[in-house]
């Protein structure tokens, strides 16, 4: 039996920024990746994020990134595993406050932006991270990238992982995505976007950017619900995978 998580980057509005469709994001997938105060969010943000999540019924996890408000943690910055650790322990214990205060339980672990992307190459800053997320608390689910250095760590490490594929990014043959700096990085026909899901899904397989076919484990893929087209797109490709046969659930029923 087929089964696949939908997840997205949620709670990343800030003071009188409004980011995103959370409210109309999160009936639509199955596990919300929170922001908690680094890259996007603030403390009212996460805390109405969380009450959404549990009114919806979705599963919530952490989105930690790096401190960069500014440039939303999508720039890469130089830090030490020490402080890859403590990055992720100060943001996992922000997040844990408003899900313990609304009956919830954390569910993953998602890196954000360069954080994550880094992590997905360096498999030092990804233990790091996996050390902090064991030493918080050992049950929870690392998501990381399919195939990448934050998914060896957190396997190395005995930690629950799940394999992570993007339904509108390309990749490089080594299973890295595109740089969004390159041409053909965004994946821009809806119908191509939802027919390489269903085989990331099914076959476990995707065609590079070089058009060479490489292999690719799909437990979750990330959606995003920022814009009317994108919500549109996110409802069909839940329609699509359950026409396919694909059973859509959250993490803690995948791995």
């Amino acid at each position: 039996m087929y089964r696949v998580d939908l997840n997205s980057d949620l709670g990343e509005s800030f003071g009188r920024y409004t980011l995103g469709n959370d409210d109309k994001i999160i009936p639509l997938v199955t596990s919300a990746n929170v922001a908690c105060g680094y890259h996007a969010s603030d403390p009212v943000v996460m805390d109405k994020t969380i009450a959404m999540a549990a009114a919806a019924g979705i599963q919530a996890g952490a989105h930690p990134g790096f401190p960069d408000l500014m440039g939303f943690g999508r720039r890469n910055m130089a830090v030490t595993a020490e402080e890859a650790y403590a990055y992720t322990m100060y943001q996992l214990g922000a997040l844990d406050g408003f899900l313990r205060a609304h009956g919830m339980k954390m569910q993953h672990v998602k890196p954000h932006g360069a954080f994550y992307n880094m992590a997905a190459k360096d498999y030092a800053m990804s233990k790091a991270i996996c050390q902090a997320v064991k030493d918080f608390d050992d049950s929870l689910i690392v998501l990381a990238l399919s195939g990448g250095e934050l998914a060896r760590a957190s396997l190395d490490l005995g930690l629950r992982t799940a394999q992570e594929v993007f339904a509108d990014r390309a990749y490089e043959e080594d299973g890295t995505l595109v740089n969004r700096r390159k041409e053909g990085a965004m994946i821009t026909d809806e119908n191509e976007a939802i027919a390489r899901v269903v085989r990331m899904v099914k076959e476990q397989k995707v065609t590079a950017i070089t058009g060479k076919d490489i292999p690719i484990k799909a437990d979750s893929v990330c959606v995003h619900g920022d814009g009317a087209k994108a919500l549109a797109f996110v409802e069909k490709i839940r329609a699509e995978l359950t026409k396919e046969g694909v059973t859509i659930c959250p993490l803690k029923e995948i791995v």
